[in-house]
């Protein structure tokens, strides 16, 4: 079984759009949440997982939207929420109430999460995998610290797929995976998407301008 795994989508319709068209023939996708906040199509990216029935668990931003929850949030996170709960219709923000924390697919081979097995807004660096994080599954999922890498061990894979919209691994290129099952084996994968757009649209819409600007350092 082919797997495309994605993560901290964060409301980056042109970089989704680059990574769904990017990815090569698979049997799903997964997603490590965080679909909203900061960037400036919420609606939009709901509304491309929700069509395609996408796996999806509940990331930080996502709370924070729906929730109110604010997780030391700064300047820029703190407004790319509001926009997004301003802008997100109420069947998208009930889709965004319903996800939950920790999901299991693949006929419980995939195990989701946002930030940690045992924190959802825990960070966890790649440096930090270990097989202690699995229990049971083939592949853990994890997303929240917009950095890309995988580790493959006896017991299973622990895998962050980097971030679609909000790549901070100093690689602007938009982040995603594709992890085959039954070889148990990783591919890491890059795409260049259209940032200009995204940077005038943040302008356009009145989000901070550091949003887009920062998106062409991988930051």
């Amino acid at each position: 079984m082919r797997l495309g795994v994605i993560s901290d989508v964060h409301g980056n319709l042109p970089a989704l759009d680059s990574v769904l068209s990017d990815m090569p023939p698979v049997e799903e996708v997964v997603c490590a949440g965080d679909v909203v906040g900061y960037n400036p199509w919420p609606e939009a990216c709901v509304s491309e997982l929700v069509e395609r029935d996408i796996p999806t668990v509940s990331g930080n931003h996502d709370r924070a939207v729906t929730a109110g929850t604010g997780f030391r949030f700064n300047s820029l996170a703190a407004a790319g929420v509001d926009f997004a709960r301003e802008e997100l219709s109420p069947s998208s923000l009930d889709w965004l109430t319903s996800l939950p924390e920790t999901k299991t697919t693949a006929d419980g081979r995939v195990k989701l999460v946002h930030g940690h097995p045992d924190d959802p807004d825990r960070y966890t660096y790649p440096e930090e995998f270990s097989p202690s994080l699995l229990s049971g599954e083939d592949l853990l999922v994890m997303g929240h610290t917009h950095v890309q890498g995988h580790e493959i061990y006896d017991e299973g894979i622990v895998l962050n797929p980097g971030s679609v919209g909000q790549p901070r691994d100093g690689d602007p290129r938009a982040a995603y995976a594709v992890v085959d099952l039954d070889a148990m084996t990783v591919d890491e994968r890059r795409v260049r998407y259209d940032i200009d757009r995204v940077a005038e649209r943040v302008t356009e819409v009145g989000l901070p301008e550091r949003i887009g600007s920062r998106l062409y350092e991988g930051r």
